[in-house]
């Protein structure tokens, strides 16, 4: 049975869309769903109206038409293909399910150009989204639409996304992320832990944020690693614990990587309660979420809980560690990354070593 339904849908500039689904159900299943996205209510129905008639009429229509796929159609498609959504990683899944979405997903394949994705990066623009999160759209919808020829077989081979790349770069509606130097000041980490102590005593508190917190800088991991940590992984022998599926931008899974525990990172873990076969058996947007709130209360600004990795691999530095060694707690695969904490770290260290060895003074007399 054909249908269809109109959705209001807001803008961050205070206008309406009025987005418009017809499709085909049948015992209790969609067997076919296409939108399209109008800026006035009478359009959106009168679409409706003709589509879903014509849908009534002719049935389900072939899925590799390019004539009648939309850019929606296609990004489920991709996301629900085991070999290709299904290996993404966390942040092209979330911005493959936002562009869903957007209203380029009502866009016929066919009709899709450079226009769309500029627009649809003027509007994220607009609604506070940075140049560098609107790289990952441009981004992750240039790699679906690459997909549509080779993958199935579909006749499209142009791809709008990576057309208009150069032009969003000039507009600056695109580019990349700043790189962040922020570390707990003064005496900033001690009224966290004060803060995050009390909100572990709470009653309905179950998380040890103390715990997770020093865990976090000492041992270097993201908190999704440290939430993910299992005991069966702990090497006893040499202090250390197998983090599995370590992030590499080069690899998507299987990048396990034994990490040192070292000083009291060892510790922490030691004094954890095996009631699970997780050490740290919280979800991690609970930690970050208690974190985020602490650290609001106290008026603490732009301090994310990334930054203490950023933390621990500088601590590792200041106590005399080589940079090889601290991608070996880490997990950095390119050491590019460390070289800039460490330079930040000592921006005269090399004059200081020259005239050491030279045997003279820092002003080299």
């Amino acid at each position: 049975m054909a249908y269809y339904n109109i959705v209001k849908r807001p803008r961050a500039d205070g206008t309406a869309r009025y987005r418009c689904t017809a499709g085909v159900k049948a015992g209790g299943k969609h067997l076919h769903r296409e939108t399209r996205t109008f800026g006035k209510l009478a359009q959106a129905k009168t679409w409706g109206v003709k589509r879903a008639a014509e849908l009534e009429e002719n049935g389900v229509p072939n899925s590799s038409d390019i004539g009648k796929m939309t850019v929606g159609e296609l990004l489920k498609r991709y996301i629900n293909d085991p070999n290709l959504g299904g290996k993404a990683g966390r942040t092209k899944r979330y911005v493959l399910d936002m562009l869903l979405d957007c209203d380029i997903a009502d866009a016929l394949l066919a009709d899709l150009s450079t226009n769309h994705v500029i627009e649809h990066c003027r509007h994220r623009n607009g609604a506070g989204a940075g140049p560098s999160t609107v790289n990952h759209d441009v981004s992750y919808l240039s790699s679906v639409l690459a997909s549509v020829k080779p993958v199935y077989g579909i006749d499209y081979t142009a791809n709008p996304a990576t057309e208009a790349r150069p032009l969003l770069l000039q507009m600056g509606l695109i580019g990349k992320s700043k790189r962040r130097s922020r570390r707990p000041v003064s005496d900033e980490l001690d009224k966290l832990l004060v803060g995050l102590e009390a909100r572990s005593g709470h009653i309905a508190a179950k998380i040890p944020f103390v715990d997770i917190l020093n865990f976090s800088i000492l041992s270097c991991m993201r908190v999704g690693e440290v939430c993910k940590i299992r005991w069966e992984d702990i090497d006893e022998k040499q202090k250390a614990v197998l983090v599995r599926d370590r992030k590499d931008p080069r690899k998507k899974s299987g990048n396990h990587m034994l990490v040192p525990l070292l000083g009291d990172a060892w510790t922490i873990v030691q004094h954890q309660p095996k009631t699970s076969e997780l050490i740290f058996p919280y979800n991690s947007r609970s930690v970050t979420a208690g974190f985020q709130r602490v650290r609001n209360a106290l008026g603490i600004k732009d301090l994310r809980y990334h930054d203490l990795r950023r933390e621990g691999a500088s601590r590792l530095f200041e106590a005399g560690f080589s940079i090889e060694e601290v991608a070996q707690v880490t997990g950095h695969r390119s050491l590019n990354v460390l070289w800039q904490v460490y330079t930040e770290l000592y921006p005269k260290s090399l004059h200081e070593k020259f005239y050491a060895l030279q045997g003279t003074n820092r002003t080299g007399k």
